[in-house]
């Protein structure tokens, strides 16, 4: 449930927050997004989250975005306006116009709602979650667009999409994919996928931890070598992947190096709360 929104520079309720249908993320679907978590009346990380952000505007030629630590600002306000815990998304329009000239839409709309983490359960978390492989990839994968349409055509039971795209797994639609072979941990490399800041952070984990990880993308026909696979995410963090389509991993139960990243990531969590 929305909690509270900011539009036009100011906070308002979500009854009273409104876009223009002359907007184009509206009328073209051009616009780009964060989606990140507070825990403990903190962001995580904040900075990153708006840095990608911020790259995915000038990627997708919005241009007169704002300064960063304005829109830094009116996420702490609005955390602290809410007084608990909350999911943020921040975004940023098309606006009513492009300029052809300057090759650029002019004046975005910058948004931001507050609602609910909808944070997933530590139960859920145990048990493992199903993926869903699909044959295509993620469309211009360095940039957090809001068209993610293709992620609402799975079945109930499936907690996220997986691209899989020529034989070759990239990413899911909300989430990095990790898959364990061979006691390695392999994941795509960000030439293929969006840059994931809890990606980031479990990679560095990881190789401090002594596990070798291999930046490549993971292929469709190592599933069934594989001793675990994983997702990770800014609200979800780690999570144990135990089945992909009709494929079990290993025994279908979280694996010793997926429990093991969950573990230091929870442990230094607190060093990217901002």
């Amino acid at each position: 449930m929305i909690q509270l929104c900011f539009i036009d520079g100011k906070f308002v309720g979500p009854d009273e927050a409104v876009l223009p249908i002359s907007d184009l993320i509206i009328q073209r679907g051009v616009g780009v997004f964060e989606a990140f978590a507070s825990f403990g009346g903190k962001s995580l990380m904040l900075t990153p989250h708006m840095e990608r952000f911020i790259a995915s505007a000038k990627s997708s030629e919005i241009a007169n975005i704002p300064d960063i630590e304005y829109m830094k600002g009116v996420v702490r306000e609005g955390i602290a306006r809410v007084g608990h815990d909350v999911r943020i998304r921040t975004f940023l329009t098309g606006g009513d116009s492009f300029d052809t000239e300057k090759g650029c839409f002019p004046e975005p709309r910058f948004f931001v709602i507050f609602d609910d983490a909808g944070l997933i359960s530590e139960e859920d978390r145990e048990r493992g979650v199903m993926l869903e492989p699909v044959s295509f990839g993620r469309d211009n994968p360095e940039v957090k667009s809001v068209n993610y349409r293709a992620t609402y055509k799975m079945p109930k039971e499936a907690y996220d999409i997986l691209y899989c795209p020529g034989g070759e797994i990239t990413e899911c639609g909300h989430s990095n994919f990790f898959l364990v072979v061979d006691g390695k941990i392999i994941t795509a490399p960000l030439t293929r996928v969006l840059k994931g800041t809890t990606r980031g952070a479990v990679i560095e984990l990881a190789k401090q931890d002594g596990y070798v990880v291999e930046e490549r993308c993971p292929l469709w026909s190592e599933l069934s070598g594989a001793s675990e696979a994983f997702i990770t995410g800014s609200m979800k963090l780690v999570v144990p992947a135990v089945r992909i389509g009709g494929i079990t991993i290993a025994d279908g139960k979280m694996g010793a190096v997926t429990r093991r990243m969950i573990e230091l990531y929870k442990k230094y969590m607190e060093k990217w709360l901002e």
